[in-house]
């Protein structure tokens, strides 16, 4: 029996009632903090008297980010600033932060005090790189660099290390969630944007996306070519899809994965797919079922 529509359509809130506040600036903070409120919990941004840098680079992805955010001004450098927020503490589930721990510690933040006073709070804390190495200055685009994410002199297509760090960062306060849940007690989970680039390196690290690899071009089934008029995205890898991309080429194989790094079955495809328009090349992916997509 199917569910009625507005049932099937409604969100799961599995965070709702959890209270978080965040201090957490940039990006990786405020992306973390809309993935907690989409979860249902009661999400709070706290700004300084400044204002998050953000909205001077992205307007658009800083209202995107803070949507079902409240957000409120405290200046945590002077003691009412301090005493509010503190106020506020004493009745939050997670604190998100993104300062150094140097910095919290000035705050008065740090794990050490903020489990004595407010035993029931967790804190996540995003870094730049683990333990000592969070007082070193860095960003995105360091961190990508370390784990072999950059190449040459080409900036990244985005900010993997950050948006990596912001998915860390909401499965970190899920995980603090649980475990209050079980003990009644905060907990301390550090997420370092370092990590993050590193996890989501892995695949070149496994040699699958330099080029000699078989999601970096050396198959001919995954890659991008020219059409007519653009480009096609082509990502038939599994040999099901491999044979039919053959089939529709008319490239002759006797094994749909060994033969798809042949260079002359490579050049085959490129020039079956060279000679066919974008419209074709679609109509041709729902026809046969085929992953692929055509670009501009």
């Amino acid at each position: 029996m199917n569910a009625p529509q507005n049932l099937r359509t409604r969100p799961p809130k599995p965070l709702k009632g959890i209270r978080i506040i965040s201090l957490a600036l940039n990006l990786p903070g405020p992306a973390a903090l809309r993935r907690l409120a989409d979860m249902g919990a009661h999400c709070t941004k706290i700004n300084p008297p400044a204002g998050d840098a953000m909205k001077a680079y992205t307007a658009s992805g800083y209202a995107t980010l803070h949507a079902g955010v409240h957000e409120i001004t405290l200046d945590l450098k002077n003691p009412k600033g301090q005493l509010d927020l503190h106020k506020r503490l004493s009745t939050t589930d997670v604190l998100l932060t993104s300062f150094r721990p140097s910095a919290l510690s000035k705050l008065g933040l740090a794990w050490s005090a903020l489990r004595k006073r407010h035993p029931q709070l967790s804190l996540v804390q995003i870094v730049g790189a683990p333990g000592p190495l969070a007082e070193v200055p860095g960003h995105d685009l360091t961190y990508q660099a370390e784990v072999g994410l950059v190449t040459g002199l080409q900036l990244p297509a985005s900010l993997f290390a950050d948006m990596g760090g912001a998915l860390m960062a909401s499965e970190a306060a899920l995980k603090a969630v649980l475990q209050q849940k079980i003990s009644g007690r905060g907990s301390l989970h550090e997420v370092a944007l370092s990590d993050a680039a590193a996890w989501l390196a892995l695949p070149r690290q496994w040699q699958m996306t330099t080029p000699d690899g078989p999601v970096g071009g050396a198959h001919a089934g995954y890659g991008l070519y020219p059409c007519r008029d653009g480009r096609v995205a082509v990502a038939a890898l599994e040999p099901h899809f491999a044979q039919r991309l053959c089939e529709a080429a008319t490239v002759p194989i006797s094994h749909p994965v060994k033969d798809l790094f042949k260079p002359e079955v490579a050049q085959a495809i490129a020039r079956f797919l060279s000679g066919q328009t974008r419209k074709q090349l679609t109509a041709l992916s729902e026809a046969k079922d085929i992953p692929l997509l055509t670009l501009r």
